[in-house]
């Protein structure tokens, strides 16, 4: 109780530039945690979508049933896999090109969905990347900030000694502590920041190698049928 005390009185002479550094700490760390949640539950969903779609697609693609593999690809069951968007992106330019009935070369109707395929990666990547890099911004300011808190509470404690005339521990110990919590809270809230940037990184590359080998398989798939 005493100590719940102490940080509400903490709290109370605290400045209003150090309670509103408090809060863009406090604000920060809801928005690392609110972006991490959201990836975490779209990243789990990419994955456990893009493992029940690839067998199902690479099953069609191999019994010559391209309509089957479109129809696969545009089900919203698959709406989070990045896989689907990616082969997706290849079945429909090549069917447009079948259906338009362009005099192409084989080696142009393959560049062409092979750009069509490049660009689908470009976007889903840059897709499953958004929010990380704020976690990563979080985790490399919020030790400053915690740091500015610190120095400004600092330097009103030392303003109150000379103040006051008194400069005994007593006087700065209180002031000092105060300032120190906020070095305290910005550590709390960059460190959980900068695993999770790292974490998600990692998911990012996992990810964007598994659409790499899609497209470089779907790619030899359309320059087999073409042949």
């Amino acid at each position: 109780m005493d100590g719940g005390m102490d940080l509400i009185a903490m709290w109370n002479s605290m400045g209003t530039t150090t309670k509103a550094l408090a809060f863009v700490l406090v604000f920060m760390s809801m928005w690392s945690v609110g972006v991490s949640i959201e990836r975490y539950y779209t990243f789990k969903m990419a994955q456990s979508q893009s493992k029940l779609y690839a067998p199902q697609v690479a099953k069609h693609l191999k019994e010559g049933r391209l309509k089957d593999a479109l129809a696969v690809s545009q089900s919203k069951t698959y709406q989070y896999s990045h896989l689907a968007k990616v082969v997706l992106a290849g079945l429909q330019e090549y069917q447009f090109q079948m259906d338009s009935g362009a005099t192409l070369s084989r080696e142009d109707v393959v560049d062409t969905v092979r750009r069509a395929i490049q660009r689908a990666t470009a976007l889903t990547a840059n897709d499953l990347k958004k929010g990380i890099p704020a976690l990563a911004t979080i985790g490399a300011t919020a030790p400053f900030i915690g740091l500015l808190g610190t120095v400004i509470g600092v330097i009103n404690a030392f303003h109150g000694i000379g103040a006051t005339g008194s400069a005994g521990l007593g006087a700065v110990s209180a002031g000092i502590s105060e300032a120190l919590i906020k070095t305290a809270l910005g550590l709390f809230v960059a460190i959980p920041a900068v695993m999770l940037y790292n974490y998600f990184t990692g998911r990012l590359e996992y990810f964007n190698v598994e659409m790499d080998n899609s497209s470089s398989e779907l790619v030899d798939y359309f320059i087999k049928k073409t042949a």
